[in-house]
């Protein structure tokens, strides 16, 4: 068990959950922590998402479906946490084991300059072999650490960051001003860039571990790259600050073509490139979303709401 006086909060935004929620819900119940919480919000789901979670006794509290914001409602879900420690979660992901969010708020008890830590996701047993690769490449087996001072090296990999599974001390959060409301995605990496511009430290648990993983088809691909170049047009000051996107999708292209020579997998390499096209295309497309009408974005983007 985690021995510490600092409360800490699970917060899961939630829609339409289905049937694996009753498995992700008994497996933070039986987090080793001294002193946690659970926390639902949900944006009305069409389904038992609501009932199941408080069969389960957790706090459960309702929004509107066009209420929820990736920030905003993250942002909400704060002000209802009693925890100084804020652990976020995303209701496809699943612990490993009971130890998973002990390890990743472990670093944040014991360094005063780490804000915020992020864990290891590891594909789902249906996985594709595109989704796996992403995880090995996103979540490598190796514990470290990010400052200001390693974006000369890392570039946008020095704050890269999951709310699918990570962790934030809560004065750190209101220090930089909350998770910015509004944006399409990217409210994770958003807050993450400004801590470090404010001198804190971003952490990668290795050994804090959930399943999370999405087998996305390559229009998918297309819409999500889309929303990541939306995000970074509407915030350029990230990408002025620590570099543009062109070195790491160049190092993950190479890296996925190893990745299936090395599986024997070479007749999916070009699926693979046509993946990475839809991706570049999108992602293009993203960074002139000031100029483009509103009905071409619904169409292209992955949240047409």
């Amino acid at each position: 068990m985690l021995i510490s006086d600092q409360m800490v909060s699970i917060l899961v935004p939630t829609y339409n959950a289905g049937p694996s929620f009753r498995a992700l819900l008994d497996a933070l119940s039986r987090q080793q922590l001294r002193l946690f919480e659970i926390i639902v919000v949900d944006s009305s789901s069409s389904d038992d998402t609501l009932s199941v979670a408080k069969s389960r006794g957790v706090q459960t509290h309702l929004i509107a479906k066009h209420a929820f914001d990736h920030g905003g409602t993250r942002n909400f879900m704060a002000r209802l946490a009693k925890g100084d420690i804020l652990v976020y979660l995303t209701q496809d992901a699943l612990p490993v084991d009971d130890t998973s969010v002990p390890a990743l708020v472990s670093g944040l008890l014991t360094d005063d300059r780490t804000a915020a830590a992020f864990g290891r996701q590891i594909p789902h047993a249906n996985a594709t072999a595109f989704a796996a690769h992403l995880r090995t490449f996103n979540y490598p087996a190796v514990s470290h650490s990010r400052a200001i001072q390693d974006c000369e090296q890392y570039g946008m990999k020095t704050f890269f960051c999951s709310n699918s599974f990570a962790a934030y001390k809560r004065k750190a959060l209101e220090s930089i001003g909350w998770f910015k409301e509004g944006l399409l995605m990217g409210e994770d990496m958003y807050v993450c860039a400004k801590m470090l511009l404010h001198g804190y430290h971003i952490a990668y648990a290795a050994e804090a571990v959930v399943y999370h993983s999405h087998n996305y088809s390559v229009p998918q691909e297309f819409k999500r790259y889309f929303d990541l170049g939306a995000f970074f047009s509407r915030e350029p000051w990230i990408l002025e600050r620590y570099g543009n996107a062109n070195s790491e999708g160049v190092r993950f292209v190479r890296s996925e073509l190893s990745f299936l020579r090395n599986s024997g997998l070479t007749r999916f390499i070009p699926v693979s490139l046509l993946r990475n096209a839809a991706k570049w295309c999108g992602y293009q497309l993203g960074l002139l979303y000031p100029y483009l009408p509103s009905w071409l974005i619904r169409r292209v983007s992955m949240h047409s709401h």
